[in-house]
């Protein structure tokens, strides 16, 4: 560097940049990486990661939310520590 200062964001691009460029299988290892990310978050999210709240009206899934907020936390059989020094 020529006493200019560069950001992080910038210098680690300028590595990445630099180090594919000079691989004989940076390119086909980019379109692989990419690839993966795509599969990961569009194909995974279309089989296992269905919205759990579609087809409801507004007004159903405002019902549906408050219902879980205010539903009561059910109370294990066996105290916790805290609650058996209460005692």
């Amino acid at each position: 560097m020529s006493g200019k200062r560069q950001s992080f964001g910038s210098a680690a691009w300028a590595l990445y940049r630099d180090g594919f460029k000079n691989m004989t299988w940076g390119r086909p290892l980019l379109w692989l990486i990419l690839l993966k990310v795509f599969i990961l978050f569009a194909v995974l999210r279309l089989f296992f990661f269905t919205p759990a709240m579609s087809g409801m009206s507004d007004a159903e899934k405002s019902d549906a939310v408050g219902a879980r907020l205010t539903a009561p936390v059910p109370v294990s059989a066996e105290p916790t520590e805290n609650q058996s020094l209460k005692q």
